[in-house]
């Protein structure tokens, strides 16, 4: 093959260098990645949230992260499925998944029987 052939061929498909691992774009350590997945705070389900947005249900950051710090214990000790009930309301938490399934607010809570939990966790906020 003569040069120009040579150039026109890497012209339609170029092979860039191979780049560095430091140098790639968007590139996350693991313990990057590890520490934001311990302080990624709990995921609220749709229908969690509509619940609370319906029912005027209000969790300040504080509050989330003790219950995110208590559901993160409850997994530990092998809950699945964990009723966390505040001043204000009663969640329905996946400590598996670390998602809230369902919201009320304390006064509708009273009323209920919640099954199919293994763990419950009483925060006084």
């Amino acid at each position: 093959m003569d040069k120009q052939t040579i150039a026109s061929l890497q012209a339609l498909h170029p092979h860039p260098l191979p780049i560095k691992h430091s140098e790639r774009k968007g590139d996350t350590s693991f313990k990057d990645l590890f520490l934001k997945e311990l302080s990624e705070p709990l995921k609220v389900s749709k229908h969690a949230k509509g619940r609370m947005e319906e029912r005027g249900i209000v969790i300040g950051a504080q509050t989330w992260d003790m219950i995110h710090q208590k559901i993160k214990q409850a997994q530990k000790m092998g809950v699945q499925d964990s009723l966390v009930l505040t001043n204000d309301a009663a969640l329905i938490i996946s400590a598996k998944n670390e998602t809230v399934i369902t919201a009320l607010n304390r006064e509708e809570a009273n009323e209920q029987i919640f099954t199919n939990i293994n763990g419950t966790i009483l925060i006084n906020d």
